[in-house]
């Protein structure tokens, strides 16, 4: 099988070679030169086969919409686009209805496994008609990791499904990487522990706590064991906020999610006027004792 592939990043980069490995035949683009098959949207088009089968794996918005745009222009009837990016999933619907009036088809997919997702496969989560992710299944194979297709790969639902899926992973990866964080922070505060990172290290096998995620705290410990390269600021990518926004329309109850993106937030301040407010009150209503401000 041959493709297209927009967007050769962190991501991409990886995903291509991957595929080639896999035996599949890929010509990729990315404004970058160094990286590309090819100099253009254009060229890239020209180069597929038909039906063509087009991968953007490009930032969600702006760029996302530019690229499906452009490819509005260019593609033909009974061809493919499948943003594999992190879309939110309305946009899905947009996106599919701009090139379904030219008769090109659409297919979102979540995409997970990061920059180690060359060594180890992506978890993947399609949305979209079942011909369309049929169409692509050989790309979904190449890039997932061996074993049962079920471990590692979902067709979600519909359009707009597997970025919805994806969004809601995302979200959870925000609860589990905030409770290990509260966890390692509560650690360094004890001063009986005397091995940080032997502690975490002993939880990797055997325990109820182990994951993917406790073995990258233990490789991050590792190479910096006080974390003191690393600033405290967190950013957060959108799937987050996203996944708090549906749990309100939906009334689902998610507080640990929510917790967790406050928390970034609250990374962001060098001093919180909540927490001030929250001494504040307490010397008011308790006498509490303050602490001057730095």
């Amino acid at each position: 099988m041959h493709f297209g592939l927009i967007g050769l990043g962190k991501m991409g980069f990886n995903m291509r070679e991957r595929a080639r490995r896999a035996g599949l035949e890929v010509t990729g683009y990315d404004r970058n030169p160094d990286v590309a098959d090819v100099a253009s949207i254009h060229e890239l088009v020209e180069a597929l086969p038909t039906p063509r089968v087009v991968w953007v794996m490009v930032p969600a918005g702006e760029i996302t919409d530019a690229v499906v745009k452009e490819l509005c222009d260019r593609l033909s009837p009974g061809d493919l686009v499948i943003d594999g990016g992190n879309s939110r999933f309305t946009e899905d619907q947009r996106h599919a209805a701009a090139l379904a009036e030219k008769g090109i088809h659409f297919v979102d997919c979540g995409v997970s496994g990061g920059v180690w997702g060359l060594q180890n496969g992506y978890g993947l989560m399609a949305g979209g008609d079942a011909e369309d992710v049929k169409m692509a299944m050989p790309i979904f194979d190449a890039l997932r990791p061996e074993g049962e297709r079920a471990d590692s790969f979902v067709h979600v639902g519909g359009i707009g499904a597997g970025h919805y899926a994806k969004m809601v992973h995302n979200g959870i990866e925000y609860g589990l990487m905030q409770s290990y964080a509260e966890g390692y922070q509560l650690l360094a505060a004890k001063d009986i522990i005397t091995d940080l990172p032997g502690t975490f290290r002993a939880w990797q096998k055997g325990t109820v706590v182990r994951s993917w995620l406790l073995d990258l705290l233990v490789k991050a410990l590792e190479e910096d064991p006080g974390l003191e390269n690393i600033d405290d600021y967190v950013e957060d990518s959108g799937e987050g906020r996203w996944t708090v926004e549906e749990a309100i329309a939906n009334a689902v109850p998610a507080p640990a999610i929510t917790a967790a993106l406050f928390a970034r937030f609250e990374s962001r301040e060098d001093s919180s006027p909540a927490m001030k407010m929250v001494s504040a009150l307490r010397h008011q209503f308790g006498g509490h004792a303050t602490r001057p401000a730095k």
